[in-house]
């Protein structure tokens, strides 16, 4: 029987232990996620004022706080898999694809990120809503070519994401960010359509003050 307590005592020494270094791995993956989360905003708010130096610094660090964490997570896969790492991932993600998308560079897949496919797609999906502002700033600004530009790119962006149809719990919840990303779209687009339109108009009204002028002169 004292045997039995012995090899119960230290079975449970062990499970803690182990519990221990669990816990820790888990402070730190919520302590680190945090940080890429907030590293990843502070890169797109640079980016929309077109603080591109800044933003690569903060999306440097971000690379490297990311690398690191999934390097220490190797031994803890049920932390890996957890949300609040996979949502600093995909934040992660769609800071480096709007960075890609603004400044017209090839789009980095999951694999140059380092990062799973779902959490990937999703910041895709959320990358192309961001590129909202830049449309209107550039619609502000008088280029309406460049916001186009931006806008086939959110089209594009939409058309793969409808393409992909497999359970939210494989894709992470990809369809709900896909309609988000859909009324954003639509609002742009006729955001757009309006300012094309005035555009055109005043072509007009100019061209026939010209040709009123023209031939009162």
């Amino acid at each position: 029987m004292r045997n039995s307590v012995e090899s119960l005592a230290e079975i449970g020494v062990s499970i803690i232990e182990r519990f221990e270094t669990t816990n820790a791995a888990r402070d730190r993956a919520l302590n680190e996620g945090r940080q890429i989360t907030r590293l990843s905003a502070n890169t797109i708010r640079a980016i929309h004022r077109a603080e591109f130096e800044s933003a690569l610094e903060s999306l440097a660090e971000a690379r490297t706080l990311l690398q690191g964490l999934i390097e220490h997570l190797e031994d803890h896969p049920n932390l890996y898999w957890q949300g609040y790492v996979q949502d600093a991932t995909k934040e992660f993600a769609e800071a480096c694809i709007t960075m890609a998308m603004v400044r017209g560079d090839s789009l980095p897949s999951p694999s140059d990120l380092g990062v799973e496919d779902a959490p990937y797609l999703n910041g895709l999906a959320e990358a192309a809503s961001e590129l909202r502002r830049e449309v209107l700033d550039n619609l502000r600004a008088g280029n309406s070519n460049r916001a186009s530009s931006l806008l086939d790119t959110m089209d594009d962006v939409y058309d793969l994401l409808v393409s992909i149809d497999f359970p939210d719990g494989i894709t992470g919840g990809l369809r709900r960010t896909t309609d988000q990303l859909r009324a954003v779209l639509e609002r742009t687009r006729n955001d757009l359509t309006l300012t094309l339109k005035q555009e055109r108009l005043q072509v007009a009204l100019q061209d026939a003050v010209r040709t009123f002028v023209g031939e009162n002169e």
